[in-house]
């Protein structure tokens, strides 16, 4: 059995405007690890340092150790060989085009090395973090480094697609696209075009997302008798509903999932 290390890490206030949370994972096993991504609706930066480099599943891609990743839908995996550390910063969905500029649209499933990023100091940023073993001192360098890419920000997002974002995640994606837009006073395709482009998801989509991984989060935590009531009080309106989607976005049905679960 792998035994990684996983807890919260306190939040910087330089991420509190755009993130949620920061998590730390870490093993000293000399092992084959993999650690499954699930749509979640947000978006993240990662910082790992490993003997071997991550590898992005499916496809064998292999990563960068520091970069920014956009929208999950499909299940995927982080890979990697022997003994590792890895922060992830949780962003909310927002900040990839207003960080990057880049089309949110063209990281779903996918990842982007801020090597590449002009108009900061990557590298040395990089530097700072291999030379610390400080779990502390990893998040001021990434705080500092963050703030950089603030002050470079190219964009701010549209008002209105951070206002349906908020409402969607406070209703746990069981609130129907019509009442956002009526919320917002805008229409239907005018969401619907700029949501996509600020997001790289349809609003529909997120909302989707959002209640999958609710009941994801509700399942963990409940009787595994009571499938059936985490699908209803989830918002789905039947059991294939929720069957259905729980396999868009794990590749299991919810009861299967359950199966592969840590039991304490």
């Amino acid at each position: 059995m792998q035994e990684v290390a996983m807890h919260q890490l306190p939040m910087h206030e330089t991420f509190t405007p755009l993130a949620q949370d920061i998590s730390f994972l870490a093993s000293d096993e000399t092992v084959e690890h993999s650690h499954p991504f699930f749509a979640d609706g947000f978006a993240g930066l990662i910082y790992s340092r490993s003997g071997q480099p991550f590898r992005l599943q499916p496809g064998d891609k292999e990563l960068s150790d520091f970069y920014l990743y956009g929208q999950t839908v499909h299940p995927i995996s982080l890979d990697v060989s022997g003994p590792f550390r890895l922060v992830v910063i949780r962003l909310y969905p927002f900040a990839i085009r207003m960080l990057l500029n880049v089309d949110p649209r063209d990281l779903k499933d996918e990842c982007y090395d801020l090597r590449l990023v002009d108009g900061v100091d990557t590298d040395s940023t990089l530097l700072r973090l291999h030379r610390t073993e400080s779990t502390d001192e990893v998040v001021d360098i990434l705080a500092q480094y963050f703030a950089q890419l603030l002050r470079h920000a190219a964009s701010n997002p549209d008002y209105r697609v951070r206002l349906a974002t908020n409402l969607i995640l406070k209703a746990s994606g069981q609130i129907s696209i019509k009442e956002v837009r009526e919320a917002l006073g805008v229409s239907e395709r005018t969401l619907e075009r700029n949501f996509h482009q600020e997001i790289g998801v349809t609003p529909k989509q997120f909302a989707r997302i959002v209640q999958f991984r609710s009941a994801m989060t509700a399942m963990t935590d409940a009787d595994y008798l009571k499938l059936t009531d985490v699908g209803y009080e989830s918002g789905y309106s039947d059991q294939s509903h929720f069957i259905r989607s729980f396999k868009d976005y794990t590749g299991r049905t919810p009861r299967q999932f359950l199966e592969i679960l840590p039991r304490a």
